[in-house]
């Protein structure tokens, strides 16, 4: 490709989503690079959806700078895209008042607004907190956070805001040109541009390498979870923590922004590319979840599911190389990743536009146009809406009550929904009680017709057909 940009972002999870995000609302070209073939598709997928407060990160940190500066820009961002969010609160459980102690003293020292709670008032909160708790630290700040619609509404803002996006394009080399540039090789085509960020995740250290840039050690540790059904919302109120250990934060149970309940993650280290939740990783929350909980309902499981943290040394790799001049980099993130990203994208952003000397566009589109929930409405609106568009009187998933007119409304998105997966995450058609046994053929069925191919050409996500052929022809007349 002969067109240069100004800059190309690495990696489309949660963080490479926001600098893009953010990029785009300045006067300067921007192009994000994802190896999957949907933004969201690895570690943001599988978060587990928390906005800390950030009293937890040891002072002085990145992790605390981002994490305290991120928390209110998350929610101001989850309100001007529309992100599913719930601020909850949270509260870590403790037997003892003395073992909150030093969480006191890191919010102090932080500047997050924190209070200790005794049982009385702790149960007042959250009613079913194990009897053995007998104190709890409170966060008003936190609460949760549909990560995967995060990511995608970033996405989305930033491509009608003029970012461009290419999946399925992984990145395979990145050189330098006899004039400073990069060139950005991927098996779609080799990019050049200005300034590279690397935000590629568990791959960040590879990417790294691959630019002649600092090499890090990396290691992995891999978090299952259990999904409750919604039924079990009703039963939780806030996040709800152990005492953090040196793996984490520990097996919380919470609310999801979406109306279920998740128990986990564990923290086993691993190894890159595994996610395969185990019965040795389930079976160590069964023993820890009722420790600080005391009604847990694993008989309401509707999915199991695991995600990797990918961990450099104990703090976030965010800033420019010191070895190649235009490499930046935000690396290593972890918990709390989720929380930081919007800073951090600010942050990388302001240093890139200084850089080139890129002024802020004057007209940006800052509010996405909220989508139709059906299930959000009432009967009223609900009419008015079938009225206008037959579409969304035809339910296809029946557990998350999901019309065939919200899944057409995600396949032409901004950044348009192209598999079973993509339209999952945007819509929740194929995540209720039946994890898509009822929804998955019709979604496919509206995906052939919506993109006009084959419905043997349909997949669930990249590189994973479903139907392999047709048997039976069907009449339609």
């Amino acid at each position: 490709m002969d067109r240069l940009f100004d800059c190309v972002v690495i990696g489309g999870g949660v963080i490479g989503t926001a600098v893009l995000d953010r990029l785009a609302c300045y006067d300067l070209s921007a192009l994000l690079l994802e190896k999957e073939d949907d933004v969201a598709s690895f570690a943001t997928r599988a978060n587990s959806g928390i906005v800390h407060a950030g009293y937890d990160c040891e002072p002085n940190t990145l992790k605390a700078k981002f994490n305290v500066l991120g928390n209110p820009l998350m929610w101001r961002d989850a309100e001007l895209l529309h992100v599913p969010c719930l601020k909850c609160g949270s509260i870590v459980v403790a037997r003892e008042r003395e073992q909150l102690d030093e969480l006191v003293r890191k919010a102090e020292a932080n500047g997050v607004e924190v209070e200790v709670l005794d049982r009385k008032r702790t149960l007042e909160l959250e009613p079913n907190v194990a009897d053995e708790v007998g104190f709890s630290l409170y966060a008003p700040s936190a609460g949760v956070i549909s990560p995967y619609q995060l990511a995608i509404a970033y996405a989305d803002r930033a491509a009608l805001n003029g970012g461009e996006i290419l999946l399925e394009a992984p990145v395979v080399g990145i050189a330098r040109t006899s004039d400073g540039n990069f060139e950005v090789q991927t098996p779609k085509g080799t990019f050049k541009a200005r300034i590279v960020i690397n935000c590629a995740g568990a791959y960040g250290a590879n990417v790294n390498d691959m630019a002649g840039a600092e090499h890090y050690e990396t290691s992995y540790r891999r978090g299952d979870y259990f999904v409750l059904d919604n039924t079990e919302r009703k039963n939780v109120n806030t996040v709800i923590f152990p005492l953090p250990t040196a793996a984490g934060k520990g097996i919380l149970v919470a609310p999801t922004a979406d109306g279920n309940v998740i128990y986990g993650p564990t923290a086993n280290d691993t190894s890159l590319g595994d996610t395969a939740t185990t019965l040795e990783s389930l079976d160590e929350l069964k023993r820890n979840v009722p420790l600080s909980y005391k009604r847990p309902a694993f008989n309401k499981c509707i999915r199991v599911y695991s995600g990797l943290r990918t961990i450099i040394g104990h703090d976030f790799v965010i800033g420019e190389s010191e070895k190649v001049d235009n490499f930046f980099m935000a690396i290593g993130i972890c918990s709390p990743g989720l929380t930081s990203a919007p800073a951090i994208a600010e942050f990388l952003t302001d240093g890139v536009a200084k850089r080139l000397g890129a002024a802020r566009k004057q007209n940006v589109v800052a509010e996405l146009e909220k989508p139709v929930r059906v299930k959000e409405l009432d009967d009223v609106a609900l009419n008015e809406l079938i009225k206008k568009d037959s579409r969304f009187g035809r339910i296809v998933c029946r557990c998350e009550k999901v019309t065939e007119g919200e899944i057409v409304q995600a396949i032409h998105s901004p950044l348009p929904a192209r598999t079973v997966d993509a339209v999952k995450r945007r819509t929740r058609a194929g995540m209720g009680r039946c994890q898509g046994g009822f929804c998955c053929t019709r979604v496919m069925e509206i995906l052939s017709r919506e993109l006009n191919i084959p419905l043997t050409e349909v997949k669930k996500g990249l590189g994973a057909n479903i139907a392999r052929y047709r048997i039976k022809e069907v009449n339609d007349d």
